[in-house]
């Protein structure tokens, strides 16, 4: 807002014109007590001195009285209607206090009295930006610096539209330019920090994030963010250390309170961070993501005592706003939800069509490029299922490279993925156009997009279009909703054809299973004894080591009422966290099970969590999220795995599995069906010791773990969608024949 040369005015006196004079000047320079009893003495004189109401409306906006701005400006406004400064004032003190339909209309009058106007369309954008009406306030910003070139708030807020719309690189672009035209600009400074974060260049970010700490020491923000760069760069500590210090500034910060729930559950500091993101919820009721973040550090913790409530509340956040993609696998959602969620995510990385990599043409004869991006070359889940197919591509038909954005770990799963890939790049310190280049410039064909949504993605490397193929495989079980994804690999278990309007994706059928396994996973050949495991010695042993956020109390019912049943027997869980014992020992005893029948397993290294499984007598598995990675390790070490096919991808995948490895009996379709067969297995020995041999030979000849069988499969999805390309044809659905048919 800029004050008001007073206008001409019948019978104003020459006295009371140099007063006014000197009350702009005086607050101009800061002296704002002076300048108001100016403004004072000038009204006395003259209660209709529009340019006095105009000025002395926006000293008290400048002392926070929002409400003393709008009485003083829509006074003005009744006696010049016509004066587009007074209207625009008036639109911003309204949308300082949520009156944004009257700051609407007041900012658009500004704008049709005066159409050179800059500031009154930055302050029509504010309200947009504030309805997140992101498009049409990108469309006002974009016309205030066309107007005034050198307008650094204009380009500034420009660069938060365009970071809200996923745009950014044009984002970064902006927020640089509002920093070259008013250098130490703390709001550009901030922006900036933050588009860095999200393009995954944190170590930049950090010293924009400490100049403006330094320019504004009292600025509760300010410490936030920078603690949001410190978690960023896996700097707990520290990141702690500034959000404790934001908080201090404004307790009921809640951007803070979230940041330091996040640092807090990064050192285990599991009660206090669930406190922290509990708090930061409450206070920020509509924003899905302080909302998600406190449901999923709940149901990590398997604190259900809000849970049905809160899951509803995160189902209607996530209808209304963009939040982490894989948010919706946990819950029971449709697929039709999650392909909304998916294409408004994705919206927010897609980049301008002229942005794109420019599509190489197809070389006849020549071996196809592969090109495998990924933060999960080392020892992971994931890692430890994919290795093997690196390993079995056929060399004198492919030719695979590896581009990691990951830590070696040192581990020999890291060192054979470096064996297996023919080349292997580390584009860590790459950013993503970089990193798009790069592929682009070596000739990659058919990209896989590892991640999905997941965190850890790089999906705008994918979104520059550096292949002319690109797929959606193997982590993400669900569609990415992105138009520059081409195929999905699936099976027509875990996909059935009629859920393909649910995808962006084509969906790519392989014969028996779409999960990739590894066929050398070493299992450690000393087994624990049920001692050592915190195990009765006697007893009959259901487990379940998947993640803890996949338990839900409907399934923990039916465990309890299983325990309640077969006499002796426990329930054997993962442990990720210090909190888990305890919270799930109190909902057991509130099922009437004593909570000592409830064992936990704590993380150990791979070799030796796959030998304790022998202890196990059969898996139980969740909803709406399946075992994957989980599943595969419990039939590898021949455990019996039981599930309920849910009705989107996350919920079909161990039903896949068991399907693959010829026990397709302990696939149900009903919670009911599940119990009761949970509860014969535990009760007719022979009938489970049967299944249990029927796997441990299925092993060897079934297809689940035939890695090399799996990746011919893969390799004739591969070349199908090559040859689709060459013949200059869209991307189609397809499904590839077992190997050996006609």
């Amino acid at each position: 807002m800029t004050q008001q040369q007073s206008p001409d005015q019948p019978g104003e006196t020459v006295a009371a014109e140099a007063v006014f004079e000197r009350a702009g000047s005086l607050h101009a320079q800061g002296d704002l007590e002076q300048a108001a009893q100016l403004y004072f003495a000038v009204l006395k004189e003259d209660p209709n001195h529009v340019g006095s109401l105009h000025n002395l409306g926006i000293l008290y906006f400048q002392c926070g009285r929002y409400d003393d701005t709008v009485a003083l400006t829509r006074a003005a406004v009744r006696l010049r209607p016509d004066l587009a400064i007074v209207q625009n004032t008036l639109g911003v003190a309204l949308r300082q206090l949520g009156r944004f339909a009257e700051a609407e209309a007041c900012c658009r009058e500004a704008v049709r009295l005066q159409p050179e106007y800059a500031e009154a369309y930055n302050s029509l954008g504010d309200v947009l930006t504030a309805l997140r009406r992101w498009e049409e306030a990108e469309a006002c910003y974009r016309e205030a610096v066309r107007l005034a070139p050198e307008y650094a708030e204009g380009h500034n807020n420009l660069g938060i539209v365009l970071a809200a719309l996923g745009r950014l690189e044009e984002a970064e672009s902006s927020s640089r330019e509002a920093l070259r035209l008013k250098p130490g600009n703390a709001a550009a400074l901030s922006n900036l920090g933050a588009v860095l974060v999200a393009l995954g260049r944190p170590t930049e970010a950090e010293p924009c994030c400490r100049e403006i700490v330094r320019l504004r020491p009292g600025h509760a923000e300010a410490h936030s963010n920078l603690g949001t760069v410190l978690i960023a760069v896996d700097r707990a500590a520290e990141a702690e250390a500034c959000c404790r210090e934001a908080l201090n500034l404004a307790p009921g910060n809640a951007e803070a309170l979230r940041n330091l729930g996040i640092a807090l559950s990064m050192q285990e500091k599991m009660s206090e961070a669930a406190a922290c993101l509990g708090r930061a919820a409450v206070l920020k009721p509509g924003e899905a993501d302080m909302l998600v973040s406190w449901f999923y550090r709940s149901r990590e913790i398997c604190d259900w005592s809000h849970d049905r409530e809160a899951e509803a509340r995160v189902m209607r956040g996530v209808g209304e706003q963009p939040t982490p993609g894989w948010t919706l696998l946990p819950l029971a959602s449709t697929p039709e939800q999650q392909l909304a969620h998916a294409r408004r995510l994705a919206a927010r990385f897609a980049v301008p069509t002229s942005a794109m990599l420019s599509c190489l043409p197809p070389r006849p004869g020549d071996k196809i490029r592969l090109g495998y991006p990924s933060a999960n070359f080392h020892s992971h889940p994931m890692g430890s299922l994919i290795a093997g197919v690196i390993e079995h591509h056929d060399r004198l038909r492919f030719e695979v490279i590896g581009y990691g954005f990951d830590e070696d770990d040192g581990s020999a799963l890291r060192r054979r993925f470096v064996r297996a890939f023919d080349h292997f790049v580390d584009i860590r310190g790459m950013e993503d156009r970089e990193a798009a280049e790069l592929i682009h410039a070596d000739g990659i064909e058919i990209l896989l997009d590892v991640h999905g949504w997941f965190p850890d993605c790089r999906a705008r490397i994918l979104a520059y279009r550096p292949a002319p193929i690109q797929v959606n495989y193997p982590g993400y079980p669900g569609t990415t909703g992105a138009d520059f994804i081409d195929y999905i690999i699936a099976d027509r278990f875990v996909v059935p054809p009629d859920q393909q309007p649910f995808f962006s994706e084509r969906l790519v059928y392989l014969p028996e299973c779409y999960q990739c396994n590894d066929d050398k996973r070493e299992i450690a050949a000393c087994t624990p004894s049920r001692q050592e495991c915190g195990l009765p010695e006697r007893g009959f042993v259901f487990c379940c080591f998947n993640n803890n956020y996949k338990l839900t109390p409907i399934f923990f019912d039916i465990w309890m009422r299983l325990l309640r049943a077969v006499p002796h027997s426990v329930l054997w869980l993962f442990e990720n966290n210090s909190l888990i014992r305890g919270n799930l020992g109190r909902e057991a005893e509130a099922r009437g099970v004593a909570a000592e029948r409830v064992v936990f397993a704590p993380r150990i290294d791979p070799p030796n969590h796959l030998a304790r499984h022998r202890l196990a007598d059969l898996f139980l598995d969740t909803l709406p999220y399946n075992a994957h990675t989980t599943a595969s390790d419990a039939l590898w070490a021949g455990v019996p795995m039981l599930t309920c096919a849910g009705n989107t991808f996350a919920g079909r995948v161990a039903g896949s599995t068991l399907r693959a490895i010829g026990l397709k009996e302990l696939v149900t379709e009903s919670l009911e069906e599940y119990e009761a067969l949970a509860l014969r297995l535990a009760r007719d020995t022979e009938l489970l010791a049967g299944l249990r041999t029927r796997l441990m030979q299925n092993r060897r000849t079934h297809p689940l773990f035939d890695t090399e069988r799996y990746t011919r499969h893969l390799e004739a999805a591969y070349w199908y969608m090559s040859e689709v390309r060459r013949a200059g044809l869209p991307p189609t659905a397809f499904s590839v024949p077992p190997a050996g048919a006609p």
